[in-house]
């Protein structure tokens, strides 16, 4: 018997080729077809000749990486065995199996078998060209293939099929995989993934058949799969998902209980794909049957604390309502909540339906469970990885050995999610313990960036651009520590400060913190469009406070701050002689001067029940701070401050916040006089952007303008000039405020909200007054006496010396026109100027605008436009304004 078997793989470069062939080698009828030696013809032979069907001996050539041994156990053939053409085949396909091998052969002599082996290559890179959508770490461990392995054909048809699977996930039905192969020295290959993206496969139309009693429109905004159009540009939810059509389907269902129909149900959707597989078309059928009404509600219970009559009138649905199921899904678990206020932390509440289909009425019956009273076995905390444990644990209203309660479990929840150190929405689960009385709270955090690192910058008609650097670390070293410094720069201040705060003080439930800085705040004009400064503040200080909770939502706060304050002015433009000018100035400048020490102790009494601190959606806060100076230093007052606010939840994601304050500041000791306020310039109250958007820094209230351009065409009759340009003011504060403010955060479909879009509109009122109305200066002040005409003023500081100007002489010696502008050599001039106060009033500003924050790659970003619906006349307004900042 002298025959030769073999199977050889045709193609090196194009593995589509390759991979057809590995579909054929299935087959065996086509193994057959492929062997290329010719058909074993039985020789003569001598009769029972045992040698002539008996294997002899089995060589194995061409191995390079594999052992003999190793092949041959791959086989059923074994010396000293008979055999035929079937044996020989079966060996063929032995080998074809193990996939190792790019061409293989069987060469009989008789019965001395030689299999002929050329093993399959070594991959040396696998390489994925053309992702884009997709990036190489989303892909990678997803592929079997990996270098250093033997390349084998399924490999290769598994990672298409794997690839493409990943681009359906993200929309992209159109997506190619092309395998190549390259061959390289040494029997190895690179096997390259050419991959063609294509478009993002969209959701063209969505079509419902059968609904009557609602329109598409309504249906398909309670679907989360929208569209594709120019108001969904921004949404992800364009592509198709199946998930996210079995999720439809239930929105669907649920959309028409809560509306009462119960015996709603979806009969079909179909999903289909269109040829240039670009888009798809959705098809619901529905069916949306009768609408109910709810007909008897009762409660039933077993539990000794849970009195049937009582809960009964509580329950939110009443006989003769329509009937909804998401209503009865809240009470069931309003009812759980309520069992969990009385220790039972696995309390079985079951409704039970009686439905007359011809009445179409449902019937319901609360069924409460007899179950025992949990305690609490165990509180594990799990995933954090950088946040000690401690600093979770003492957040917990419960503790170990406790009887439950819901209402512990809820505050704690709402507490650890005001840390600000892990995700959104927080939630404790609860576990079954060693016994039915034992409950295991499990605390599963994820842990997210609590660095800080802000830059904001905005644009100011008074102070053009400004920056505001901050680092701040929330939880330093994981234990909850606050470690923070800033730097402020702009035209209008420059800062910088320290801080450290250590929120429990040896374990115990006190805060103390501290802070170190220095200011510098320049107070500044226009003169046309040269900026002039008024006047300048360097305070240096720092401050030491202490907190300690009075119950759980009640706090106090103590506090100590020393400040050296060292107001001044240019003496160039505002002094004459050695002391300040009044003229120039005003007295209310010139009273603000001088170096003084404030010595300030304080308190602060905080009441604070909101959900989250950081992000609040429900709940109130109230606080009163009063703050005073005179405990040494020269600075002496009593400050208080009031605020509250408070959120409501409006539904559908709307979360509505009313917030007021209100302050007053009063002097103590030194003697008042006519033209000047007993609180200093610097210790009165401002107002304006940041707390009242709308307006400028400073932008409301009292204040001071000064008039600088006058026509002395005519000397006896000069002309004021009040148009903005020619006008520059100082604000003065004053010893009263209040401020409120009504914000409604707007929720945006999922595709914004992935982006991190969250905007608001709000209304802005307040005003701050309540300041001795400062001696000015008028036109009136630069009229001679003599003749009555306005003319300029002529000063000589060394002399200490005023006298009116003349008119210029020319060279003839004859005057020159009508104006008094000419002054004597030595002398200054100070043209004739007029001032006006104004602001000083009680009556509110109110401003109204919409601003987005968005959670950019580069940090959180932050935008307000607002317009002021009214002001006073002399206020400031600013229509626009932006910060920008990260985490880390």
């Amino acid at each position: 018997m002298n025959s030769v078997a073999s199977h050889k793989i045709l193609g090196r470069m194009q593995l589509s080729a390759l991979l057809m062939a590995g579909t054929m080698l299935a087959c065996p009828a086509t193994l057959m077809a492929q062997q290329v030696a010719p058909p074993m013809v039985p020789a003569p032979a001598p009769e029972a000749a045992p040698s002539a069907t008996t294997v002899q001996s089995i060589t194995i050539t061409g191995n390079q990486r594999l052992e003999a041994q190793t092949i041959l156990s791959y086989l059923r053939l074994r010396v000293g065995q008979p055999y035929d053409r079937a044996v020989l085949d079966q060996a063929l396909k032995d080998l074809a199996a193990t996939e190792l091998f790019s061409d293989y052969q069987i060469t009989d002599n008789n019965g001395a078998l030689t299999i002929q082996v050329v093993e399959n290559p070594v991959i040396n890179r696998v390489i994925l060209e053309g992702n884009k959508r997709l990036k190489e770490d989303k892909i990678r461990p997803e592929i079997k293939l990996s270098p250093r392995q033997i390349f084998t054909r399924s490999k290769v048809r598994a990672d298409v099929a794997r690839i493409i699977e990943l681009y359906k996930r993200q929309g992209r039905f159109a997506a190619t995989v092309e395998p190549k192969m390259v061959q390289l020295d040494q029997n190895r290959v690179d096997v390259v993934f050419e991959i063609n993206e294509g478009p993002k496969s969209k959701v063209r139309q969505i079509s419902i058949l059968g609904n009557e009693k609602f329109s598409d429109g309504d249906l398909k905004d309670e679907m989360a799969t929208k569209e594709s159009g120019l108001l969904t540009i921004l949404s992800s939810n364009t592509s198709y998902d199946p998930d996210r059509l079995a999720y439809d389907q239930q929105k669907l269902r649920l959309f028409y209980l809560q509306n009462g129909y119960a015996d709603f149900r979806v009969i079909s959707a179909v999903a289909e794909l269109t040829s240039n597989k670009q888009d798809f078309i959705i098809t619901y059928v529905i069916e949306e049957g009768e609408r109910y009404k709810f007909s008897d509600i009762e409660v039933e219970s077993e539990l000794r604390d849970f009195r049937p009559e009582t809960l009964k009138r509580l329950l939110p649905m009443k006989t003769g309502d329509w009937y909804d199921a998401k209503l009865v899904e809240d009470t069931v678990e309003s009812l759980s909540e309520t069992a969990g206020l009385f220790g039972y932390a696995f309390a079985d509440i079951n409704p039970e339906f009686r439905r007359d289909a011809e009445n179409r009425t449902m019937a319901i019956t609360f069924n409460v469970a007899e179950s025992p009273r949990t305690y609490v076995e165990r509180i594990d905390v799990n995933g954090n990885t950088l946040t000690h444990d401690k600093v979770v644990r003492r957040e917990f209203r419960l503790n170990e050995g406790d009887a439950f309660n819901s209402f512990g479990i809820k505050r704690t929840e709402n507490r650890i999610n005001s840390l600000g150190y892990f995700q959104e929405n927080l939630e404790i689960e609860r576990k079954e313990g060693s016994a039915p009385d034992r409950i295991i709270l499990e605390t599963n955090v994820e842990e997210k960036p609590t660095g800080e690192l802000s830059l904001s910058a905005g644009f100011s008609s008074i102070e053009n651009f400004l920056l505001q650097g901050s680092i701040r670390q929330r939880n330093f070293r994981g234990l909850g520590q606050q470690l923070q410094a800033s730097v402020n720069y702009s035209s209008y201040s420059k800062s910088v400060e320290l801080g450290f705060t250590e929120p429990y003080l040896f374990d115990r439930n006190i805060s103390i913190g501290g802070s170190v800085y220095r200011r510098d705040l320049n107070s500044f004009n226009f003169i046309n469009n040269d900026r002039r400064t008024t006047f300048q503040q360097v305070t240096t200080g720092f401050q030491v406070n202490v907190g300690v909770p009075l119950t759980e939502y009640l706090s106090a706060f103590g506090r100590y701050s020393l400040n050296y304050d060292d107001v001044t002015l240019d003496r160039n433009l505002y002094y004459f002689g050695d002391e300040c000018d009044p003229l120039v100035a005003g007295r209310y400048l010139c009273d603000a001067i001088g170096k003084r020490t404030t010595s300030l102790v304080g308190y602060t009494i905080a009441y604070d029940d909101r959900d989250n601190r950081i992000r609040p959606t429900r709940g109130q806060s109230l606080s009163l701070n009063q703050d005073f100076a005179g405990l040494g230093g020269s600075v002496k007052y009593v400050r208080t401050r009031l605020s509250g606010s408070k959120h409501f939840n409006l539904g559908s994601r709307f979360i509505l916040n009313i917030s007021a304050e209100g302050g007053y500041i009063y002097p103590l000791g030194g003697a008042p006089t006519p033209t000047s306020d007993k609180v200093r310039l610097t210790d009165r109250f401002f107002l304006g952007e940041p707390q009242m958007r709308g307006f400028d820094i400073r932008g409301v209230g009292p204040r001071v303008v000064r008039y600088g351009v006058v026509d002395l065409t005519d000397p006896a009759n000069p002309v004021l000039d009040t148009s903005a340009d020619a006008q520059i003011d100082d604000a003065l504060g004053g010893r009263a405020y209040y401020q409120g403010r009504l914000e409604i955060d707007i929720p945006l479909g999922s595709g914004a909200k992935e982006l991190g879009l969250r905007p608001s509109v709000f209304l802005d009122v307040g005003s701050v007054f309540g300041v001795k109305r400062p001696t000015l200066t008028t036109l009136a002040d630069f009229r001679d006496p003599a003749d009555g005409l306005t003319k300029s003023l002529c000063r000589n500081a060394a002399q200490g010396t005023v006298q009116f100007a003349t008119r210029p002489v020319g060279d003839d010696g004859q005057p020159i026109g009508n104006q008094y502008t000419a002054c004597p050599e030595n002398f200054s001039q100070l043209s004739p100027f007029e001032e006006r106060f104004f602001g000083d009033t009680w009556m509110p500003r109110v401003s109204i605008g919409a601003g987005v924050n968005w959670n950019s790659p580069f940090g959180p970003f932050r935008i307000d436009f607002a317009y002021a619906l009214r002001k006073e006349e002399g206020d400031d307004t600013k229509r626009f304004s932006f910060n920008v900042g990260t985490q880390f």
